[in-house]
């Protein structure tokens, strides 16, 4: 017991410093944030403690009133603080991938499985809806990308669903607060085994690229490489 409370105790100070540092984040992208969960929570507790008054229970519904209160300003700080972090992530190279990472269970992620130069990237996602290729970036870079990826994933396993889409605020693009409902939306078509199997295959797909043997330096004019695979 006293070791489950010593738990507890040093758990609260750094659950309070994450809300501290969680509202100096939302503020700076939304400043009005602290006036309007106050406010949010003030509305809420008067009107239960109105009820309450009317009825003849201020102190029942005043409590009542008080949980309530608290609960909706935790709700609405919550929804404000993710749009400011959205807000600030929206455009960062990777920020898909940190939503990603967020997905829930169910879904496997391998960031940036393509990159170019200019830091576009291919994000990769598989769950009961199949394969899912997220891209990042310039759209006339990243759709030669995602072809090339869908291109590999069909010769690998020609039979599981791939779907893509590209984060962005343009036409036809995924904001990237959609990202995560985007992929949830997708009919889901593999059982759990599948899902493991698809994922074995990727990986195995990937240690063989990987552990591919690249030369150090350019090839001698003239020098072919034998059938058995290794220089002589």
């Amino acid at each position: 017991m006293a070791r489950k409370s010593n738990a507890e105790t040093a758990a609260n100070p750094g659950r309070l410093k994450q809300i501290a540092l969680t509202y100096k984040m939302t503020r700076k992208a939304d400043p009005k944030v602290g006036l309007i969960v106050a406010g949010v929570g003030i509305v809420t507790f008067g009107v239960f403690l109105a009820i309450g008054f009317l009825i003849g229970h201020p102190v029942y519904l005043g409590i009542l009133g008080f949980l309530v209160a608290f609960l909706a300003m935790a709700i609405i700080f919550g929804r404000r603080a993710e749009t400011a972090a959205f807000g600030q992530m929206e455009g960062q190279p990777g920020a898909a991938a940190a939503v990603l990472d967020n997905v829930g269970r169910g879904w496997s992620t391998t960031p940036a499985v393509a990159m170019s130069k200019q830091q576009d990237i291919v994000h990769r996602a598989v769950g009961k809806a199949g394969v899912v290729l997220i891209a990042e970036g310039n759209p006339n870079r990243v759709k030669p990308m995602l072809a090339n990826e869908k291109r590999k994933l069909a010769r690998i396993m020609p039979d599981i669903p791939v779907h893509d889409f590209i984060v962005g605020t343009g036409e036809g693009e995924v904001p990237l607060k959609k990202v995560r409902t985007t992929l949830l939306k997708l009919p889901r078509v593999l059982s759990g085994p599948q899902i493991t199997q698809v994922n074995d295959k990727l990986r195995a797909m990937g240690d063989l690229l990987s552990n591919m043997p690249i030369p150090k330096g350019p090839m001698p004019k003239g020098m072919r490489m034998p059938r058995g695979g290794k220089m002589r």
